[in-house]
């Protein structure tokens, strides 16, 4: 799966411009509640899902973001010594998030789009790019942004058309507006878990959140667009152009398209229980402060 912006200005990295599609999410929560025992084929069938599309991986990069979740509240890890280091361990526990994803994946996907993505995914390109992309996930977000607005400088001199198509890619994948209204509602999700934890006191309610939100909407947007082209542009720079029209061809089939609408909403629910997690878990680690 590819690369999409990495830490933008929201402090959270993503797996990819979130779909924040409302029945989609709806579909999720409920799921989460509801879901019964997949039986050990369904299991290892997804598994397998996972492991050959790379979501997998991309599951674990959640657990880099966890350090991201102090800063958002003007603190630091470092602040709660070793026990941040032991609860965040227990609530990113990699495991434990695929477990979650397999269970959402299991009552949502259809057979359909489940064998249609891991066809194409165990496919010789598929798997370069899996491998490209897996590599990308874990590494660190600052020098991956830096290669890659380096390559894009170059690219608008000497190859333009790959412009266009990292750009067509990331547009197969979501709109940005989708991607802002997903990391947003992360973020407010998180805030009120906070104050409800008492780790932090608001001076506004979700409301004057929510109008500080669109205030900076254009400058996000921005941000991450300029974020996610730079990874991608690093995340794919030893493939083709050629390559890369046929995994843009690839990501904008509609089954494709329900594959990615679904693993986007399942992995932002993932993001958002964990995060509030943490927010309930700082409550008993730190005094409240004002933010």
């Amino acid at each position: 799966m590819s690369a999409g912006p990495s830490k933008g200005a929201v402090l959270i990295p993503f797996f990819r411009p979130l779909r924040a599609v409302a029945g989609v999410l709806l579909a999720v929560c409920v799921t989460l509640v509801i879901a019964t025992s997949a039986s050990a084929a369904d299991r290892d069938r997804l598994r397998a899902f996972l492991t050959v599309t790379g979501f997998d991986v991309a599951l674990e990069s959640i657990k880099l973001s966890a350090e991201d979740a102090p800063r958002m509240l003007g603190l630091e890890a470092q602040d709660f010594g070793a026990a941040w280091t032991l609860m965040a361990g227990d609530v990113f526990d990699v495991k434990d998030m695929q477990a979650d994803a397999m269970t959402i994946l299991g009552q949502t996907l259809s057979d359909e789009a489940l064998s249609h993505a891991a066809d194409f995914y165990a496919s010789d390109l598929g798997q370069r790019l899996v491998e490209a992309e897996n590599a990308s996930h874990m590494r660190d977000g600052d020098e991956k942004r830096g290669e890659g607005g380096e390559l894009l400088a170059e690219l608008q001199d000497t190859d333009p058309e790959r412009i266009v198509i990292l750009q067509r890619m990331m547009d197969a994948i979501g709109s940005d507006e989708q991607s802002l209204r997903a990391a947003n509602e992360l973020e407010i999700r998180f805030l009120m878990a906070a104050q409800q934890a008492g780790v932090i006191m608001l001076r506004v309610d979700e409301e004057g959140l929510r109008a500080a939100q669109a205030e900076r909407a254009d400058e996000v947007i921005e941000s991450m667009r300029l974020s996610g082209m730079a990874g991608s542009a690093a995340t794919y720079r030893d493939f083709s152009n050629e390559d890369l029209e046929a995994y843009t061809e690839a990501l904008e089939h509609p089954l494709m398209q329900e594959v990615y609408e679904l693993m986007n909403a399942v992995q932002y629910e993932i993001m958002a229980n964990r995060f509030e997690e943490v927010a309930d878990r700082l409550g008993r680690m730190s005094p409240g402060q004002e933010l």
